[in-house]
Order: structure tokens, then sequence, then C-alpha cells
């Protein structure tokens, strides 16, 4: 009787965990690469066409003060995946490594993968890795993701014809591939396997994190997509700067705009076909679709921000902290929690999306995070706590000299020129010489009337913010903050 009464209790204990891992949503958050605020439709986009995230967006959510971790790639996914932003993230610029892959995040990072595997999600990271060389504590596997498909390395996924992708510590190959073409575009490889995840683990709950690789240069796409924009446009050809032994630059293309947009349009589409999929296995009501951009749009590799019009009213591109490097679009679906054709103005950054999912599916997270739930602005259901501030840094002299800014309400303070960038064979320090620039964003989208003479008392609050912040890491010192 008393093993009979033990069976019983534990088959008790599986009934309860199965019934409350049904009751938790799918979540599916969609991470698009170097697409300015102004890309899609939903956005004001005239040129190129998005309608199945404009769908998504009439279904859901679409938040208009939303920023991205970073504004470039590597450090922007380390703030998502993580919860912190950029002066306590581990990962602060794009650092490369000799390996196929970036500076790997430590083994024991706390992540949101690992997170919603406490609470039963199968878990699958498919398109850009960036965070951590193949069999580093870094990668994907190790970092709480059951399934791994796509370019573990950023470099790797400069090109979108590459002879092979990584399925978890596998090699894929795609023997036909050239680099600039052949019958395997990566991009609709991550898209088939995202698809058969979803197949797979259609009984729930699952995490899909779904990094599509477009619309980042080398300008490339099939033919039949590129078709639905040729000559539309006035053109001129980009010749590109790509070094076949090395498989270092960008591919030229001979219709730079027509490429673009048509990558636009055919993220569009793979995503089109993921909604899809949730509706052929009725799961569009107990699934959740967020969707942004890890950073501003880009300048190189002939994509045209201005032509299209990317980053709209605002200064900067990807690569920068002013407003067009890293205010992003954000839409979230959730049908019967979001309602559908809502706008938000609440100010919120990537690291808010690892609390939020925590409250979403009643998780502990670290009291080290930085984030702060969005579920009272998603569901207008309870009162949304706000940042007194949002932090970045970007540890890069490449980048405006190394910068940092901070976003208080309307206001937002900048500042470059805060990492040496050596000079001669010595590499002797160059004088730092960026003075925090002011903006009241409300009166000055474009960051062009620098107010800090005018409010000193606001730019002692700005520098105390900064040195709040900011922690000091070995691998990306801001030297003017270090010393």
């Amino acid at each position: 009787m008393k093993r009979l009464s033990i069976l019983i209790a534990l088959l008790a204990t599986v009934l309860q965990l199965s019934a409350a891992q049904s009751t938790l949503p799918n979540i599916i958050y969609i991470l698009a690469d170097d697409l300015g605020y102004g890309d899609l439709g939903s956005y004001g986009q005239e040129k190129i066409e998005t309608p199945h995230l404009d769908k998504i967006a009439s279904e859901g959510m679409r938040f208009t003060q939303h920023y991205s971790g970073q504004a470039v790639c590597a450090p922007a996914r380390c703030s998502l995946l993580t919860g912190k932003h950029q002066g306590h993230a581990y990962i602060r610029n794009n650092k490369e490594l000799p390996q196929e892959g970036q500076t790997p995040i430590p083994g024991d990072t706390f992540t949101i993968a690992k997170m919603l595997k406490t609470k039963g999600y199968a878990t699958a990271c498919v398109g850009k890795w960036g965070l951590g060389y193949p069999g580093s504590e870094g990668d994907p596997n190790n970092q709480g993701f059951d399934l791994f498909f796509g370019n573990n390395c950023q470099r790797h996924a400069h090109q979108f014809y590459r002879n092979y992708l990584w399925k978890n510590d596998q090699k894929v190959m795609y023997p036909e591939k050239k680099d600039i073409s052949g019958p395997n575009y990566s991009a609709d490889e991550m898209r088939k396997e995202a698809l058969q995840f979803i197949d797979e683990n259609k009984d729930g709950p699952f995490f899909l994190y779904y990094a599509t690789p477009i619309p980042h240069v080398s300008l490339q796409v099939p033919d039949e997509s590129l078709k639905q924009y040729e000559g539309r446009w006035p053109e001129k050809p980009y010749k590109g700067r790509y070094n076949a032994k090395t498989g270092k630059g960008y591919t030229g293309h001979a219709t730079p705009r027509a490429a673009y947009a048509a990558m636009v349009s055919h993220m569009d589409r793979n995503i089109g076909m993921l909604m899809a999929k949730l509706d052929e296995h009725g799961l569009t009501d107990n699934t959740i679709v967020m969707f942004a951009s890890d950073n501003g749009a880009t300048y190189a590799g002939g994509a045209d921000p201005k032509f299209f019009n990317g980053a709209p009213n605002m200064r900067g591109l990807k690569g920068q902290l002013y407003e067009g490097g890293i205010r992003v679009p954000f839409i979230a679906r959730w049908p019967g929690q979001i309602a559908a054709g809502s706008t938000s103005e609440h100010i919120s950054a990537f690291w808010d999306i690892l609390p939020t999912f925590a409250e979403i599916v009643g998780a502990e997270v670290p009291s080290d995070v930085d984030g702060i739930s969005l579920l009272p602005t998603l569901t207008g259901q309870g009162e949304q706590a706000q940042h007194e501030a949002l932090y970045w840094e970007f540890n890069s002299a490449h980048y405006n000299g190394g910068q940092i800014a901070v976003r208080m309400g309307d206001w937002k303070a900048v500042k470059v020129n805060q990492v040496s960038r050596g000079k001669g064979k010595k590499k002797k320090d160059a004088p730092f010489h960026g003075a925090l620039e002011l903006y009241n964003l409300k009166d000055d989208p474009k960051e062009s009337n620098n107010l800090a003479a005018q409010y000193p008392e606001l730019v002692d609050r700005m520098e105390a913010i900064i040195r709040r912040e900011h922690t000091a890491s070995e691998l990306f010192p801001i030297k003017s903050l270090d010393l």
C-alpha cells in the first residue's frame, strides 16, 4: 500500500505538471537583422511590401518607442537573451575571434532559453547566433537551446549561399552553394527548420527564437523574389568589396535597391509561412508572437536607408547610439490577451523581454536583471512600471570613437569618443574629447539641437546615471569611465 501511495502521488505530480504546461503559451520571438525602424508598412514604409508583418501588427500591438540592446549585432543579442543593458552585459561590441564565431558568453549566463526550460519548454534558436563559437561555453546548445540551426558566426552570415550551416554540433553541407549563388538560400533553410520545429513541438509549450539574417548585407536574394522589384526605381550598381579567398566583405549587386526591398519582402513571406503553420495546428490563439530588429538600418554593402526612409525623422544609423541606430520596430501579438490594432508609446528595450516572459510563465529571474516586465502594457491589466532611464554603451573605437547614451523620459544624452583609437605604432591613448550632448526627443527627434549648455543640472544627472549604470569590463573597457 505504501508503494501504491507513492506511485499515486508521483502520477498526480506528473499530471499537474502536464496540465500546467498545457496552459502555458508558446512563444515565438522573431529578430530581423539590420532592419530599419521605417522599413515596415506598419511603420510608414511606402516602397517595400510587408503584408504579413503588417497583418501581425493589425492583430496586436505596435510599439513606437522600443529600443534595441545595442547598435550592432552581438551585444544587442546579448542584452535580449540575458535581460541586461550594456553597462552590465558581458558582450558590449562585435569583438571577433580567430575561430569561427564571436566572444562567447559565460557558461553560467542566465538566458531566456534556460529560464523557459525550467517551465518545460522545448527551445530552439534558428538563424544567426554570434555569442560564442561552436563548442564554446557560449554555444547555443550550452545556453538553454535544445536545437540550434543556422550561422553560429556573424561573419559567416554575411553571405546567404554558404556551403554549410550548423545544426547543433554538426555541419549541414550544401556542396552546390558558391557564396553568392546556388539552390539553397540560407534564410529559407532556416525557415524550413523553424517550421519543422513547430511541427515536432505542436503539443507545446515551445519557444522559438527565430533570428533571421535578413536583411543584413550582402545583398543576395532568390531571383523569383528579386523580380518583385526589378525596374521600379533608378539604380546605381554596387560593386561590392568581397574577397572570395578570405570570405570577408560584401558582394556587389546590379540593382541594390531592388535587392534590399526584395530581401525584406522575402523575410516577410517566410514569417507568413510561420504564421500559417500556427494556424494549421490550431496554435495561433495560444502563441505569443513578437517581432523586432537587432539595430537600426545599415549604411553598408549597397543598402540605401535614405531612399527607403529606414530611419524616419531620426539621426544616425546602425553603429550609432543616436535614435536611428537603436530605435527599432517592435510588434507583439497574442490573440485574446493583446488588443488588436493597439499602439503603445511606452519606453522599453530589449532587456525588458526576459522579465516579460518570466511573468507570463511564472518563472523567477535573478535580481541583477535590468529589465521590467511589459505584461501590463501588453494586456492592459495592472500598472506598468517605468524605467528611470535606459542605458547604452558601445565599447568600440571604430564607431564614433566609442559611445554612451541615456534615455530618461523625453531627454536623451549621448557621448562619443569615449574609447581610445590608438595612435601610431605604440598605440598611445588619444585624448577623450566627447562632452555630453543633451537632446529633448519630444521637441527634437532628430537630435539636432544640443541643449547641454542650457540645462547643466540635467547634464549632471545624466552623468550620475552613467557612472551608476556602467560596470567596468576588462574585455570591453570604456577608458573615460574605467581610468
